[in-house]
């Protein structure tokens, strides 16, 4: 029991590292689809058709949880990913998220993004590799926009240090979303790497003429920010019981139908129980990854 418990324990953390990305990779090739539809049917509009600005702008402005916000490309870190919607959890598991009271990429303003840096692909695992000068592009229905990545000074302490291209705060420091006055791309992740102890905060500044802001239907630009950066949410523990329960039921089904048949018998059954208890025991994996404070 020991052991098999041990390996469970690997297993999870395995799904954890790799697993998660499976469903965020399946989720971004439909989001960039989607994407891209929407980029054709506005691209049909000739640039100089004010029609063009007005399906790109109502687009933006009806946008739900979950839905492509565009496509944020960092070569230097070889980051690709079609940005969403909102930044709840069961959002970010699809890919990088928009905090819906920041501005719109290429907008006036301040639009602050927040990513994975371990599980679910993570985005922004090399966040804390950028330098100051580093591209970052962002391209949305309203056009294609260059942000260059800001210095920011060097936690050593000593002058003559090169600056870096990110800092550190503490999960409460909303701030890093309220507008500066400038034209700006804010991206942020859990830190370290793999705990959510602080945030790593990477601002690079718009280089490219803004587009146009976007109106809200409801005429109010920024909701209630939330007290936290990523503070999480509360999962069900009916749904770990419950996959839980299955993964024991079918291995113990498993060993009991394998301990009452000859040796061949035994190995068909192995193998066809093989991938029903794998199956349960990711879903169980999925359930308990749920109730985790903020996935990192």
């Amino acid at each position: 029991m020991l052991v098999a418990a041990g390996v469970v324990l690997l297993l999870f953390v395995g799904y954890q590292l790799w697993g998660t990305g499976l469903a965020t990779r399946a989720a971004q090739g439909d989001l960039t689809a989607q994407f891209d539809t929407q980029l054709e049917q506005v691209d049909d509009i000739p640039a100089g058709d004010p029609t063009r600005y007005e399906v790109a702008e109502t687009t933006v402005a009806n946008l739900a949880p979950g839905d492509p916000v565009g496509r944020l490309e960092i070569p230097a870190i070889d980051v690709d990913y079609t940005v969403v919607e909102g930044v709840t959890l069961d959002v970010l598991e699809t890919g990088p998220g928009r905090f819906p009271e920041t501005s719109f990429p290429g907008q006036a303003g301040n639009a602050a993004i927040a990513g994975h840096r371990a599980t679910y692909d993570a985005p922004f695992n090399l966040l804390d590799e950028l330098v100051p000068g580093d591209e970052v592009r962002v391209t949305t229905l309203q056009g294609s926009f260059l942000y260059e990545v800001l210095p920011q000074p060097n936690p050593s302490g000593n002058p003559a240090d090169p600056a870096i291209g990110h800092y550190l705060v503490a999960p409460t420091a909303v701030e890093i979303l309220d507008d500066k006055g400038d034209d700006r791309l804010t991206l942020m992740g859990c830190h370290p790497r793999y705990g959510s102890s602080q945030r790593i905060v990477v601002e690079a500044r718009l280089v490219t003429e803004p587009a146009p802001t976007t109106p809200t239907p409801s005429g109010v630009r920024d909701p209630a920010p939330s007290d936290e950066l990523l503070s999480g949410e509360e999962g069900s523990w009916a749904p770990v019981i419950g996959w839980s329960a299955g993964v024991v039921a079918a291995a113990i089904a498993a060993w009991w139908l394998a301990h009452k048949r000859r040796w061949g018998w035994q190995l068909a059954i192995y193998v066809v129980a093989t991938p029903v208890v794998g199956f349960l025991l990711f879903r169980s994996f999925e359930a308990i990854t749920a109730l985790n404070p903020v996935a990192y």
